[in-house]
């Protein structure tokens, strides 16, 4: 898919430096472990993993990527999970997050998936604005979590 001169196309092994510079510079801290255990998933089961990329001639300058589960919490229904989605800040408000979003929607379709799933920080209200722009609600579930430091209830 081509936008004002935007390419949207598979990740590929040699896209992971970039996507870890980009994740720094958005997020203020490097996960490169965590990108280098996905990029390594991904080559182990493709079919699991999508990775798509948003690129400005040759130049990535935006990302997503997604997990394919066979059902969640015991659910029947195959579902997709987003991960990450990172733009490069030049690069904002020129629809790319929405090129990707649209494109993940179509991978996941024909992967099978029914549904896609993400969360935010609520003290992200951005981030909340453009899931809801691309067609995102509020789920009818609450996460819940713990720490598991302290054993007694």
């Amino acid at each position: 898919m081509a936008k004002n001169s935007t390419t949207i196309r598979a990740l590929t092994g040699g896209d992971f430096e970039r996507i870890i510079e980009l994740d720094r510079i958005n997020s203020g801290s490097s996960r490169r472990g965590f990108f280098e255990k996905r990029r390594r998933a991904m080559e182990r089961n493709p079919e699991v993993f999508i990775g798509l990329a948003a690129c400005a001639g040759e130049y990535l300058v935006g990302f997503i990527m997604a997990t394919i589960l066979n059902g969640e919490f015991g659910g029947p229904r195959r579902v997709a999970v987003l991960d990450t989605l990172d733009v490069d800040p030049d690069h904002r408000r020129a629809g790319m997050g929405h090129d990707l979003m649209h494109e993940l929607i179509a991978e996941v379709k024909r992967r099978g998936g029914h549904e896609l799933r993400t969360q935010v920080e609520w003290n992200q209200p951005g981030l909340m604005d453009f899931f809801s722009s691309v067609g995102f609600s509020l789920a009818p579930r609450l996460v819940l979590e713990r720490s598991t430091e302290e054993i007694a209830f």
